[in-house]
């Protein structure tokens, strides 16, 4: 089955199903939006992205290491999580930068 348009195709080998994972990317802080780029990585692949909403293949029939982070001024906001086996989901990361909290809901 080939990777929806507009979906960062999973790069690791997985001959499963997949399913969509949807990332909400947000901050507090403007400033944050304007100078810094998030980073998500699926099962240790890196991305640089951009704020907003971000969809990614991943496998649907096993566990997917998810994490988020925000670097910049010597301060990270990191969250991560284990996604278990399933359907297409959507989360969110939100993070007002200046706590040093970054979420995922």
């Amino acid at each position: 089955m080939p990777t929806p348009d507009g979906v960062i195709p999973y790069v690791d080998h997985h001959d499963g199903p997949k399913r969509v994972l949807t990332l909400h990317l947000t901050s507090g802080n403007s400033l944050a939006k304007g100078q810094v780029a998030p980073i998500v990585s699926i099962d240790g692949r890196q991305y640089v992205v951009y704020w907003g909403a971000v969809a990614f293949e991943v496998p649907a029939d096993r566990a997917c290491h998810l994490s988020v982070h925000v670097e910049a001024d010597r301060m990270t906001q990191h969250a991560s999580a284990l996604l278990t086996p399933g359907a297409d989901l959507a989360l969110t990361y939100a993070t007002d930068y200046m706590s040093g909290v970054g979420s995922l809901r």
